[in-house]
């Protein structure tokens, strides 16, 4: 295995460990806007983490961009999608979760 491999791997790991951060923080939270949080920040490090794993094994200088492309609009789809979340829990009146609140 070189270096190259084991550094693919170890991208590609850390990623999807933080795709099951994401995934736990949606489940433990306690709020809307801390749930946001946990899934938009973890999963955009984790396909970030993933993409850089899979850039040196793509076929074409155009398969790495595809893929970069691909994390590019997600980011952006992830930012969009929250907000409007979070914008539309603030509107019906849901107040963000405080310490004592437990």
């Amino acid at each position: 295995m070189t270096w190259l491999e084991i550094a693919q791997s170890l991208l590609i790991v850390t990623g999807v460990v933080f795709f099951a951060v994401g995934t736990i923080g949606l489940l433990r939270f306690p709020d809307v806007y801390t749930r946001l949080h946990a899934l938009t920040k973890a999963d955009n490090i984790g396909l970030g983490l993933l993409v850089f794993g899979l850039i040196p094994s793509a076929s074409s200088v155009a398969s790495a961009l595809k893929l970069l492309l691909i994390w590019l609009l997600v980011l952006a789809a992830s930012a969009t999608s929250s907000h409007l979340v979070a914008r539309r829990a603030r509107a019906r009146g849901l107040a963000p979760w405080h310490r004592g609140d437990m």
